[in-house]
């Protein structure tokens, strides 16, 4: 990761925290930024994590500018900036491991945590959208979520097993955690969005049809994808 895509992350991450802070009840809503926890096969990073009755929000936030297509099931998204395109991680795929991650983590239903996506900066989405990924109305998206899923006696235990348990805010955790990274998206059979093992497939449909590419054996529970020269 480059100095200059550090920096547009950690805009978006204050983003996020001002706008929690100003909009969301903190005796209700819990904030915790940068959190970093273990997994079996490295460390996973998250923007935020909001505890609170409602559930637990695992936000990915993304500072990028100009038109964004992508769809929800797509391995990558397109930003199209003056004319020139630029493609980059699907964010609901990236966060849906963030959110997989806390519930094992912390020992819970995986439905009791919202994934939220949430570009802050200047941008367009030029494809329908899913209800949680927004460029807009970030606090009333989690405030719309009213069923109770835990009391106040558990949120007080999450907020504090997370607050605990998550890897020490500094550079040596950054640069552990982007060396997980590296390793997790180097090796050629492990999916490096939930660790498990990539399987050859051949297309079916579409476009892909007859091609092949290595996919998770997780489907359809996690549709990462690669393609065959990438693995090989």
């Amino acid at each position: 990761m480059s100095f200059i895509s550090s920096i547009k992350g950690w805009v978006g991450e204050m983003q996020g925290t001002l706008a929690a802070k100003i909009q969301l009840d903190s005796q209700i809503y819990r904030s915790i930024n940068n959190v970093t926890i273990p997994t079996p096969n490295g460390t996973t990073q998250i923007d935020h994590v909001i505890v609170s009755k409602y559930g637990i929000f695992v936000v990915e936030t993304k500072n990028i500018k100009g038109w964004i297509y992508g769809e929800e099931k797509q391995a990558q998204w397109t930003q199209v900036l003056y004319g020139k395109k630029y493609r980059f991680q699907n964010p609901l795929l990236q966060n849906y491991r963030h959110s997989k991650a806390m519930a094992e983590f912390l020992g819970i239903e995986h439905s009791k945590i919202h994934s939220v996506v949430m570009f802050w900066s200047d941008c367009e989405f030029k494809t329908p959208m899913p209800s949680n990924v927004l460029d807009r109305g970030y606090s009333a998206h989690i405030k719309s979520k009213e069923e109770v899923l835990f009391t106040d006696e558990e949120v007080n235990e999450i907020y504090e097993a997370i607050k605990t348990g998550m890897l020490p805010k500094g550079w040596s955790t950054r640069r552990q955690h982007l060396n997980s990274l590296k390793e997790r998206f180097s090796d050629k059979a492990t999916c490096p969005k939930c660790g498990g093992e990539l399987v050859l497939r051949t297309g079916r449909k579409g476009a892909n049809a007859g091609k092949q590419f290595y996919g998770c054996s997780r489907f359809p529970s996690c549709r990462y994808v690669r393609d065959v020269e990438a693995k090989s």
